[in-house]
């Protein structure tokens, strides 16, 4: 079972609460043979300060050094130490204070509030909170405002606990109570598994990358290896660092809460899939063009549209000749694309895309009754499909249709049924972008090959991908954990 330990610098910081045989002194703790028990261990650090070299800033250290997971991480105090770190991560929070504090709405230029575990007293500053908390985990923290012509947070301020008067003490108490029900479960039977993988969910996703089958088989191959693949919502976000792994079965997108959970399970050097790295690289198809292009790879005929150039796309048909396929940067299963057969369509399409995005991606049309999906897992080919179009229409997937979007026909097939160029292609595209789970769409005529993009988090849906390998599918995913877990737990990289 975990052990949580809470870490105060004197006794007496402790004084307003019952006695608990989790709460040690920072001396106590530093003091602690190295390796003295197995058990996971969390630590809540509620030093008076985390200065550099100080008390609180050698708890957090040996925390670390020790395999504990710690609250705050050396990391996140030196990002709170430097304020030009934080500012960057703080920008897109100081637009949306407008929403919460516009002009005239306090008398004071400025203000603060406190923050325990990521929850405040104010409702209306609520998101703002949580989003300070997920980007800079730290057990008290005050948000200072400032207002010249509009609202921003002025600095971001690391608390002791000896600071509070009994109403806050009250407040944190509350707090702390529910961040450690929430962080550390009640002893499980399931200690018979070595690893535990977080798998994040959303079970009300219109067009989710695994279906509720395939889900069920991931928890049951991690099982069979003595994994548990516990699914999450983008609600636990604060229970992520009690996890090996992090294998994110949600649509990808750098906008939204899975790079964010992807980028903080790195940080804690957790092994995830994907990679905020190959998020990065994969969901913007400007992005994914150049790289691809950097490195020679074969790809439809493209041009980058900008939207202060008009001039670019009058030249367009000269260029691709129509049909042109015009894509926004970070669509996924066929949204943000649009087929062009003539000028006027083009300029009134591009227009439309424009409102949401500074650049466009042009390409040629390449007719083909499919596309190739070859998926790859650490830099190996894992499985072959063919996609077809979706009945009458141009792409896999057909969102003009009645209801729900409507998508092709499949086949899957072993690896070594599929040609030998399209699978060596697609190692070479997924070559540049990292070692993770990929899968990578290309088209094949009579006489080229392309690749079209490279998607990380790719579909797996039960009777669809799997259905050549079977439960094998799910088994090789989560033994690629288990091996890469495992290097971690020795130490080991690559």
């Amino acid at each position: 079972m975990s052990r949580l330990v809470i870490v105060v610098e004197k006794a007496s910081d402790w004084g307003s609460y019952y006695p608990s045989d989790n709460v040690v002194t920072a001396q106590e703790y530093l003091k602690e043979p190295v390796g003295a028990d197995d058990e996971r261990t969390q630590v809540i650090n509620l030093c008076r300060t985390y200065k550099y070299l100080g008390t609180g800033y050698y708890v957090s250290l040996l925390a670390e050094a020790r395999g504990h997971k710690v609250i705050p991480s050396v990391r996140t105090i030196n990002d709170l130490r430097r304020r030009s770190l934080y500012g960057l991560d703080v920008e897109d929070l100081n637009q949306k204070l407008q929403k919460f504090l516009p002009d005239g709405g306090r008398d004071t230029t400025d203000f603060g509030v406190l923050v325990y575990f990521g929850e405040t007293a104010s409702d209306s500053l609520g998101d703002i909170a949580r989003q300070v908390f997920e980007a800079f985990p730290c057990p008290i923290l005050r948000i200072e405002f400032e207002r010249e012509r509009v609202w921003q947070i002025g600095a971001i301020k690391p608390t002791g606990l000896h600071t509070l008067s009994d109403p806050q003490e009250d407040a944190f108490a509350h707090e702390l109570d529910k961040f450690s029900k929430k962080l550390w479960r009640k002893p499980r039977q399931r200690r018979k598994f070595r690893f535990d993988i977080a798998m994040l969910c959303d079970a009300n996703e219109a067009m989710p990358p695994s279906n509720k089958r395939a889900l069920k088989r991931f928890v049951e191959a991690g099982a069979e290896l003595g994994i548990e693949v516990d699914a999450i919502t983008k609600n636990d976000y604060t229970k992520l660092a009690e996890y090996d792994g992090l294998f994110i079965r949600e649509t990808t997108a750098l906008d939204n809460h899975t790079y964010r959970f992807a980028n903080k399970a790195e940080k804690e050097d957790m092994v995830v899939i994907d990679d905020p790295s190959s998020i990065l690289k994969c969901t913007n198809k400007i992005y994914l063009h150049d790289l691809l292009k950097a490195r020679k790879l074969p790809t439809p005929k493209t041009e980058i549209l900008y939207r202060d150039e008009p001039k670019k796309l009058a030249e367009l048909a000269d260029l691709l000749g129509f049909p042109i396929v015009l894509k926004i940067p970070d669509g996924s299963f066929s949204r943000g694309i649009v087929k062009v057969d003539n000028v006027e369509r083009l300029k009134s399409a591009a227009d439309d895309l424009f409102q949401h995005t500074a650049l466009v991606l042009a390409q040629e049309f390449m007719f083909t009754e499919f596309d190739w999906r070859i998926g790859v897992l650490n830099r190996e080919p894992l499985y072959a499909c063919k996609y077809f179009m979706s009945r009458g229409h141009w792409q896999i997937y057909n969102h003009g249709a009645k209801g729900t979007a409507k998508s092709g026909g499949f086949e899957t097939l072993a690896v070594r049924e599929a040609p030998a160029d399209v699978v060596k292609l697609a190692l070479r595209a997924t070559a540049a972008i990292g070692d993770g789970l990929y899968g990578v769409d290309l088209k094949q005529s009579s006489d080229r090959l392309a690749v079209i993009e490279v998607n990380d988090n790719p579909s797996i849906d039960a009777g669809v991908e799997d259905a050549y390998l079977g439960e094998d599918l799910y088994r090789r995913i989560m033994d690629e954990f288990l091996k890469r877990m495992e290097r971690k737990r020795l130490g080991l990289r690559g």
